[in-house]
């Protein structure tokens, strides 16, 4: 594939892992890619590298454009290494006279890859270095997802690089957000903000307001995985607004697993009954739902219901493990139900019910208890216990 002109001057020049398909514990079902960008002015710019087994791909597709030698900065955005793995070959390669990132991308840089003989050169929010035609405005993220994480700003292209921000997991042979379809790509877009940056939802809105506060001209946004938002790059931006505030819908996720089927049972009357009150429900079983699918559709829920067995006194493993995973993420202003059949001990149920208290989830009644297979009144009390939780679901979003 070649290289891709998305601005004039300004170059696509990453890699597309078709294969991947597990990012840190997150589902990549479709894949990724990598993003690097390649700046042709006075002083040729590299913005990031990426992961290390596909640096031979970015250097083939910089020499279509320019001899890898003649460049003579890199912009080093984040140090994780699905970008900065290629950075020491790339160094070596290129041999930039300046690798420019952060205070804590040095830092970062450092204790990944031990080498204090690289030409660092630091920059902080507000630095610009004059390239050319163009500039390099910095504005600093930090966690935003990692403490050295910044964007890189073209005023004279309207561009902006956004690194791990805006990005979706997604491997297409196209590169721009208008060449694909829209609602798929949000489905993506939602996916990764609700996996990666959910937890800094805080800090998205203050960095939303600090952009706001800079008066930046934006009408492309490049990030380091995914399309490039050329067309409307206003939707992706009110998207991180509306989910880093977390607003949610009419909508109800309920999530379990099941050993003999019998919080299944319980599980579909959950349902039920918050079907009953017109909610919208997400029903998942976590032996066909990957934990990430279940986080993107809690992403914008109101309401979530989960459900266990009792296995050794304890939570069935999936859903200690979606539980866990849930819990680092930090959701906020959720409505809460737990649930669980058990054979003898029955901790599972209360368990669940500690998990949501400790995030912070309104319980809208006592863990719902089975003993062996729920009969008909029991499973009549799940279906209230879905009407109530369905209830308070309208009534919170009415106040």
């Amino acid at each position: 594939m070649k290289a891709v002109e998305i601005k004039p001057g300004v170059y696509w020049v990453g890699a597309i892992d078709w294969n991947i398909r597990d990012f840190h514990g997150y589902s990549t079902y479709m894949g990724t890619t990598y993003n690097a960008f390649l700046i042709v002015d006075r002083d040729i710019t590299l913005v990031d590298t990426v992961k290390k087994p596909f640096v031979g791909e970015l250097l083939e597709r910089v020499s279509q454009i320019v001899n890898p030698k003649d460049i003579r900065y890199l912009v080093v955005n984040h140090v994780e290494m699905d970008h900065s793995g290629g950075v020491p070959e790339v160094v070596s390669a290129i041999e930039p006279e300046k690798v420019i990132c952060s205070e804590m991308g040095r830092k970062a840089l450092l204790r990944h890859y031990h080498n204090p003989d690289w030409p660092y050169h630091v920059v902080s929010t507000g630095d610009v270095i004059s390239i050319g035609s163009k500039e390099l405005h910095f504005l600093e993220t930090r966690m935003l997802h990692w403490p050295d994480s910044m964007f890189t700003y073209i005023p004279q292209d309207r561009l902006l690089i956004s690194s791990d921000a805006f990005g979706q997991h997604w491997a297409t042979s196209q590169r721009f957000d208008d060449e694909v379809d829209g609602e798929e790509l949000m489905r993506h877009a939602a996916k990764y903000y609700a996996n990666i940056i959910l937890l800094y939802s805080p800090l998205v809105q203050k960095l939303l307001e600090k952009v706001k506060s800079l008066n930046l001209d934006i009408d492309m946004i490049a990030p380091d995985h995914g399309l490039i938002w050329r067309s409307n790059p206003r939707r992706i931006i009110e998207a991180y607004d509306r989910w880093s505030r977390q607003i949610a819908r009419a909508k109800a996720v309920v999530v379990y697993d099941t050993m003999w089927k019998s919080t299944e049972k319980m599980a579909h009357a959950v349902a039920e009954g918050l079907m009953a009150e017109e909610i919208e429900v997400k029903l998942m079983s976590l032996k066909a739902c990957h934990r990430s699918d279940v986080v993107t559709e809690i992403l914008d829920a109101k309401g979530v219901a989960v459900g266990s067995p009792t296995l050794n006194n304890g939570l069935f493993p999936t859903v200690a493990d979606l539980l866990t995973y849930l819990k680092g993420l930090k959701p906020a202003g959720k409505l809460g139900l737990a649930f669980g059949s058990y054979g003898w001990s029955g901790e599972a149920a209360r368990i669940i019910a500690d998990y949501l208290r400790d995030m912070k989830f309104e319980l809208v009644q006592d863990p719902l208890r089975v003993n062996y297979v729920p009969g008909k009144d029991e499973l009549k009390d799940c279906f209230e216990a879905g009407k109530k939780l369905g209830a308070k679901i309208k009534e919170s979003l009415s106040s």
